[in-house]
């Protein structure tokens, strides 16, 4: 076990993906600015739907989220060239956490995947070569790592990418429907549309897509087929940037592969003036223990998250219980319908919700479809008319499409949602079966 974990090897690779992340999570945090992302998801709308547990976590007021993102920028950098590292990594980390707990509307599994990454650099060594930090304080220099380090981001990203292919093994997507939904608003471009149009695309993107999360690592791992899997590699994230729009999840998965080329490849590459360490060292350090022990339950989280739906009730897909954190990634297409109708107790009029008033129109798309939006905004809208001192009930009319199939009703029309409990562990009843007689 101690020549497996802590014999130390070359950390050029750790080193080129420090720079390499802190150049991503820069590009990330400033892009959210330009692109609009931040007014769109924290300075436009009226509240925010946090992770439900995070409620006393809230956007910072008016303007102040696009400091919060400058300064998050500036980790990034800091990050890059190694300055203060620790404490930037960390901040970024808090940083990023927090944002990532306060926009379940813009939910996505790579936003978890950076905080998981985030953590990982934390807690290495990343700034002991090419850094400030070791510019100013020579003492911290090294050229080495124990394989721990190798080892844990080869297993985490194996599980990500299997995980991933595991997902899309259900009808839906083996027959094309899905590639076919997704290609579609596609077909329109010039040259690339005639491709898009082929019947053959759909097959090919289809099974393309599961055999590529399934073997890439192994692909990367064997020597033989390494070169071809990383040109590989390039060509599918780049197509999934380019199409996908999904920030800098595509290169952060480039960045990766640097973990699975020859140390010496990467240090005569990127790092030609740093010594090549061979020695192969065997360096059982102090946190031993402690290392086993928070390694161990990690990868235990890791490995049983993204199952859990599995012990819930109905399909995953329909009810979205043990969706997130599981790396269901880019799975279906879900559209919803839903008008919510509130009754006053003491008069017993009622009315319909405008939910234009509250809500953006990114915000309304997630609410039609996420029975945790739809829980909480009628938490919401319960919350404020108590504040009125009026007591009402909440009754949602919701139904959802689920990859272009027939609408179907959603949240059980009879339950008042404002005394609604919402089970975060298990299946909640008020969500109507996927099956059911219309």
């Amino acid at each position: 076990m101690d020549r497996i974990l802590f014999k130390h090897i070359d950390n050029s690779a750790l080193i080129v993906f420090r720079v390499c992340f802190g150049l991503l999570i820069t590009l990330e945090a400033w892009g959210s600015i330009f692109t609009g992302w931040v007014k769109r998801v924290f300075v436009e709308p009226q509240f925010t739907f946090t992770f439900i547990g995070f409620e006393f976590l809230q956007p910072l007021p008016g303007n102040w989220m696009y400091f919060f993102y400058v300064v998050m920028g500036i980790f990034g950098i800091l990050v890059m060239i190694g300055y203060k590292y620790k404490f930037s990594m960390i901040m970024f980390t808090l940083m990023w956490t927090y944002t990532y707990l306060i926009h379940k509307t813009a939910y996505n599994n790579h936003y978890y995947l950076l905080i998981l990454i985030c953590v990982f650099m934390c807690l290495v060594p990343a700034h002991r070569y090419s850094s400030v930090d070791a510019r100013l304080n020579p003492a911290l220099k090294r050229i080495s790592m124990p394989r721990w380090i190798l080892l844990a981001i080869i297993l985490q990203i194996g599980i990500v990418y299997t995980y991933a292919s595991l997902a899309k093994i259900y009808p839906d997507w083996l027959d094309g429907t899905v590639a076919d939904i997704m290609l579609t608003s596609f077909e329109h471009l010039p040259f690339i549309g005639k491709i898009i149009e082929a019947p053959w695309t759909r097959t090919f993107l289809t099974w393309f897509a599961i055999l590529f999360d399934l073997s890439i690592v192994p692909l990367l791992l064997w020597k033989k087929s390494r070169l071809a899997a990383f040109i590989l590699a390039i060509f599918f994230h780049l197509w999934n940037s380019i199409f996908l729009q999904i920030g800098i999840f595509p290169y952060l998965s480039l960045a990766f592969c640097l973990f699975f080329f020859p140390s010496i490849t990467i240090n005569r590459l990127f790092l030609k003036k740093k010594p090549f360490y061979n020695k192969g060292e065997i360096i059982v350090p102090a946190y031993k223990k402690s290392l086993l022990i928070i390694g161990t339950i990690w990868f235990v989280l890791q490995i049983a998250l993204p199952v859990r739906h599995w012990f819930i009730k109905d399909d995953v897909l329909w009810t979205e219980e043990g969706h997130r954190l599981s790396w269901r990634m880019m799975l279906r297409n879900k559209n919803g319908r839903i008008s919510i109708k509130i009754i006053h107790k003491t008069t017993g009029n009622s009315e319909i919700v405008n939910l234009d008033e509250y809500l953006t129109k990114k915000q309304i798309t997630t609410l039609e479809a996420k029975p945790d939006v739809i829980w909480q905004f009628c938490q919401y809208l319960e919350k404020k008319y108590n504040e009125k001192g009026e007591e009402i009930e909440i009754y949602v009319d919701s139904k959802i499409s689920v990859n272009h199939k027939p609408y179907r009703t959603f949240i059980d029309p009879k339950v008042d949602m404002a005394q609604a409990k919402w089970d975060y562990f298990f299946h909640n009843e008020w969500i109507l079966p996927s099956e059911q007689k219309q």
